[in-house]
């Protein structure tokens, strides 16, 4: 019995503490892994650290006026609390200056902070989820699978990310935190740069798609690495899925499927609110994230190559 519950204890650690670094595996009804001019199969993640399941460089991308967006300077990340000794050495050889960590309080208090290479400096840019990691988790800790059907089922958790994106337009802080890093984007002295969140899905993949969209690459594009995250995090999702069903947390782990993935249509509920809250993208940009016409040319001067 005490072996079990231990089991079962260590198994709710990665329910409570981390089910949204996780994710899920792509269901049959999501985007299939697309074709990619510089990732490489999922199978094959070259670039992934083993204690990531979502790290990857930025750079690769043709924009539409024939350059490519540099490599080795801009980094995306899900949370780096679990890097291993091997992790950190690789990180340090990146020559990475500054990370910036865009999880709140809570998902630190639960996750755990970064563990980084010794001098490597964090900044704390928490934006807000509008309540959905707590929200989740306090709906899987229940055990309830009465209560997880009203939190997650039907088309409520999707509801929750649809919030969440739109959030990311409407929210004065968080359009502060996703601004002041596209402007430290433009420094030399903070680059290379890692940014992440807790899975590094939505405010990193927001803010990936904000800034290959200043760089000049098309929508159509940024939208397809943006769906990469699907890919790239299949293998670890499926494991966690198997830990909650196994202890006993959930019935029907694929309730998670919404809020643990990403789709085409919560990257649109953000730029539609963009296009509401502004008139335009451009104008998002610009005025509500102070990235305006001098800063988006020293972007494109120090992020792209011909």
């Amino acid at each position: 019995m005490r072996a079990r519950s231990a089991h079962a204890t260590r198994a709710a650690g990665v329910a409570l503490a981390a089910v949204l670094a996780t994710g899920v595996a792509v269901p049959a009804h999501a985007a299939a892994p697309v074709a990619h001019p510089r990732v490489p199969a999922p199978s094959q993640p070259a670039d992934r650290f083993q204690g990531t399941a979502n790290f990857r460089d930025v750079g690769g991308l043709r924009t539409w006026w024939g350059a490519r967006v540099r490599s080795g300077v801009i980094y995306r990340s899900d949370a780096l609390n679990k890097l291993t000794d091997a992790d950190r050495t690789a990180l340090a050889k990146l020559g990475v200056r500054r990370i910036v960590d865009f999880r709140t309080p809570t998902e630190v208090g639960g996750d755990g902070p970064d563990q980084l290479p010794s001098g490597l400096a964090v900044t704390a840019r928490p934006i807000d989820d509008t309540g959905m990691y707590v929200t989740v988790n306090g709906a899987i800790g229940s055990k309830d699978p009465v209560r997880q059907q009203q939190v997650l089922g039907g088309d409520r958790g999707a509801a929750l990310l649809h919030g969440v994106y739109r959030s990311f337009v409407t929210d004065a802080r968080s359009r502060a935190a996703f601004g002041a890093t596209l402007r430290e984007m433009a420094g030399r002295r903070t680059t290379p740069l890692v940014f992440h969140c807790t899975s590094g899905k939505d405010r990193t993949g927001w803010t990936t798609y904000l800034l290959l969209r200043v760089l000049g690459v098309d929508h159509r594009t940024a939208e397809r690495d943006y769906l990469l995250s699907n890919a790239y995090r299949a293998e670890t999702d499926a494991k966690v899925r198997e830990q909650l069903k196994a202890a006993g947390y959930m019935q029907d782990p694929q309730l998670l499927a919404p809020v643990q993935e990403v789709r085409t249509d919560y990257l649109d509920a953000a730029l539609n609110q963009a296009r509401r809250s502004y008139g335009s993208l451009d104008r998002y940009l610009r005025v509500g994230l102070g990235v305006d016409g001098r800063t988006a040319a020293e972007l494109r001067h120090r992020l792209t190559t011909r």
